[in-house]
C-alpha cells in the first residue's frame, strides 16, 4: 500500500488519561506506529507540555503536532466550563482553516476527526475535499421510554434537555454536510450507528471508543483470581440517575444470594437516594458506598471483587468496564451502548432492557447464576481478559482505523474514475 499522509483533528488529547484527552492521544498515537501513515493532529496549546513529555520518552514514530487555539480576544468570556461548547465550535472552525493552510503548502490524502467523540458535534475538515475519516463517535444512545417513567422531575427533565440537545445538533447545516461528506465514520455503539446512517455517512463500523494499551493489559490480567467465599459485584462511576445503580441495588435484594455483596465506587448527587433505597430493601449491610477512590484503591477492590455490574443506560464508552474484563472480571451489564458492544456471550451476561422490572429480575438471575456455577464465572472471566487483547487494545483500533482511511482512499479513487468515465462519454 501507497504511503499516505492524514491530517487529523483532536481538541482533547492527553498522554496517560481516560475518556476524551485518552481517546485522542491513543488514537493518533497509535495509527502514527503504522508504517507508510504519516500523522499530522492539530490540538489545544494546553496539551502541549504532556505531548512533548511523552514524545520525548517514546520517539518511535510519532505523529506531528500542531497547537492552536482562537485569539484571546475572541474568547474573553470563556471561564472554567462555561461557554465550552461554544468555544469547542469556534476551535473547529479556527483549526479548519489552519488546516486548509497546511493542505495548501503540503497536500494531505486524507482527513480524520477525533476528539470531541460526539457524532452531533459538526467537524469542518471536509472543507479541504479529501476523504473524511469521523470517529469513534457516540452519543446516539437511548433507552425505552418506559424507564423514565421511574425518574423525578428533575432528571426526566434532562433527558428531555439531552434529546433536545442531539436534536439540535442533528440539524446544524455543519454536522449534517460534515455527516453527508464522510467516507468512513466509526461508530462507538450501535445507536450512534444508526444515527450516523441516518444523516447520510456513507459507510458506518462500530469501534468502541474504550481500549487498554498492551502493557495496561498485562498488569491487570496479571492479578490475581477473586477469593473464595461469598460473591462479590462491583462498579464505578458518577452515582447519576442514568448510570442504572439502582438496577442494581435491587437485582441484589432480588437475587436469593443473601450473602452477595456489592461495592460501588464513586460519588455524585444520586448517593443518598441509593442508600435510601439500600436501607428500603434491607441489603445496607451488604451494599458498600466507598466515595471517590484513587486508582491504586480501584484495583485493590477489583482485586477482591469476582464481576462487574454495570447497569448504565447510555453510556457511549464503558472504560470500567474494559479494566474488569481485562482483570478476568465478567461484566453483568444493560444490551445498551459501549457495554453492549465489548460484552459478549462469553465474557459476560447482557441484560435486556425491555423495563426496569425485567431488568431487576434478570439482574437478579444473573447474580444468582454466577455465584451457583463458579466454574462458569472463571470462564466468562478468562474469556473476557482475552476479548480485551484481541479486539480491545489501541493497537487492535488502530489497524481498524487505518484500514478505514485505504477504503476512504479506495471509494474516493473510483469515484474519480466512474467520473472521467462519465465524461469521455
Amino acid at each position: 500500500m501507497k504511503d499516505i499522509r492524514v491530517i487529523a483533528t483532536a481538541y482533547a488529547c492527553e498522554p496517560d488519561t481516560g475518556s476524551e484527552t485518552g481517546i485522542g492521544w491513543n488514537v493518533v498515537r497509535e495509527v502514527a506506529r503504522h508504517e507508510g501513515v504519516h500523522v499530522t493532529v492539530i490540538t489545544r496549546r494546553n496539551n502541549r507540555r504532556e505531548i512533548e513529555r511523552a514524545l520525548a520518552a517514546d520517539p518511535i514514530s510519532p505523529p506531528e503536532f500542531v497547537y492552536y487555539d482562537p485569539p484571546k480576544w475572541m474568547t474573553w468570556w470563556k471561564r472554567g466550563g462555561r461557554g465550552v461548547q461554544l468555544f469547542y465550535y469556534m476551535w473547529q472552525i479556527g483549526a479548519a482553516r489552519l488546516v486548509a493552510q497546511l493542505h495548501a503548502h503540503t497536500p494531505f490524502d486524507c482527513s480524520h476527526h477525533v476528539t470531541f467523540g460526539r457524532y452531533w458535534s459538526p467537524s469542518f475538515l471536509p472543507r479541504i475535499n479529501v476523504p473524511f475519516v469521523w470517529g469513534p463517535v457516540g452519543g446516539g444512545e437511548s433507552f425505552p421510554d418506559i424507564f423514565r417513567r421511574e425518574f423525578s422531575f428533575r432528571n426526566r427533565a434532562y433527558e428531555r434537555a439531552r434529546d433536545l440537545a442531539r436534536w439540535t445538533g442533528e440539524h446544524d447545516p455543519a454536522v449534517r454536510r460534515a455527516a453527508q461528506s464522510c467516507s468512513v465514520g466509526f461508530a462507538a455503539t450501535r445507536e450512534t450507528a444508526g444515527r450516523l446512517s441516518a444523516l447520510g455517512v456513507k459507510e458506518t463500523e462500530l469501534l468502541g471508543n474504550a481500549a487498554l494499551s498492551r502493557p495496561e493489559h498485562e498488569r491487570l490480567a496479571a492479578l490475581p483470581a477473586p477469593p473464595s467465599g461469598p460473591i462479590r459485584f462491583i462498579s464505578a462511576g458518577r452515582l447519576l440517575h442514568w448510570k442504572g445503580f439502582d438496577l442494581g441495588i435491587r437485582g441484589l435484594a432480588s437475587s436469593g444470594v443473601d450473602d452477595a455483596e456489592y461495592w460501588i465506587l464513586g460519588d455524585g448527587p444520586h448517593r443518598e437516594e441509593l442508600e435510601r433505597l439500600a436501607n428500603e430493601l434491607q441489603v445496607s449491610d451488604r451494599v458498600r458506598f466507598w466515595g471517590n477512590v484513587k486508582r491504586d484503591q480501584v484495583i485493590d477492590c477489583l482485586k477482591l471483587s469476582h464481576a462487574m455490574l454495570h447497569p448504565s443506560l447510555h453510556d457511549s464508552g464503558g472504560w470500567a468496564c474494559i479494566e474488569a474484563m481485562a482483570a478476568a472480571r465478567p461484566v453483568i451489564c444493560l444490551d445498551l451502548g459501549g457495554p453492549a458492544v465489548m460484552v459478549d456471550a462469553t465474557s459476560g451476561i447482557k441484560i435486556e432492557p425491555d423495563s426496569p422490572g425485567g431488568a431487576v429480575n434478570r439482574i437478579a438471575e444473573a447474580i444468582a447464576e454466577l455465584d451457583a456455577d463458579r466454574d462458569k464465572l472463571a470462564g466468562l472471566g478468562r474469556a473476557a481478559s482475552a476479548r480485551v487483547r484481541d479486539a480491545f487494545s489501541w493497537e487492535a483500533k488502530a489497524e481498524q482505523i487505518v484500514a478505514g482511511y485505504y477504503r476512504a482512499l479506495g471509494r474516493a479513487k473510483g469515484q474519480e474514475v466512474e467520473q472521467n468515465e462519465a465524461l469521455q462519454t
